[in-house]
């Protein structure tokens, strides 16, 4: 949860709005009204910001190759009602844009077509610490790391898992 190398362009309000919620300590940062202001979210809309907060975290543990800590809905159920315009402007680029860009959910679906062409949808992930469950974004070679941090959860789980070795021993 804290190597915070920040996600390449709108991924980075992605993992911003899914690192709202700190696992370990249960601080929700949309619970204040700074909180869901930064995301655009009515005191309303809270429950539903939440919801697709936790399912941007489960696909962001299946990036990383772990199963959800939760049951949630799936993120294509959240983001149906946001649909995404194709545009071309005056060069002929074409580009996707929220066809209703001021719902949380709008803005969600735009980073994620956007990181889905450029490739680096699949490399946000969330760490594997269950009392984490940090969002990253996975700037290894193989794209392989499991934890937010080698330093604090990837050092956490070696040492839990030489213990347990350890101990298997005899001793």
């Amino acid at each position: 949860m804290n190597e915070k190398a920040s996600a390449p362009g709108e991924l980075a309000f992605v993992a911003a709005l899914v690192n709202t919620l700190d696992v370990e300590s249960g601080r929700d940062s949309l619970d204040t009204a700074e909180g869901r202001a930064e995301f655009g979210v009515s005191a309303r809309e809270l429950g539903d910001a939440q919801e697709l907060r936790e399912a941007l975290r489960a696909a962001c543990l299946a990036h990383a190759g772990h199963a959800p800590h939760r049951t949630t809905r799936p993120l294509s159920q959240l983001l149906a009602d946001a649909p995404l315009l194709v545009t071309v402007d005056g060069a002929g680029a074409a580009g996707l844009e929220p066809a209703d860009p001021a719902p949380l959910a709008a803005r969600v679906a735009h980073a994620i077509a956007r990181a889905t062409v450029d490739g680096t949808w699949l490399r946000l992930k969330a760490c594997e610490a269950e009392n984490c469950l940090w969002a990253y974004y996975d700037r290894s070679p193989a794209g392989r790391r499991r934890w937010c941090s080698m330093q604090v959860c990837g050092a956490r789980a070696k040492m839990r898992t030489y213990r347990a070795r350890s101990t298997g021993r005899g001793g």
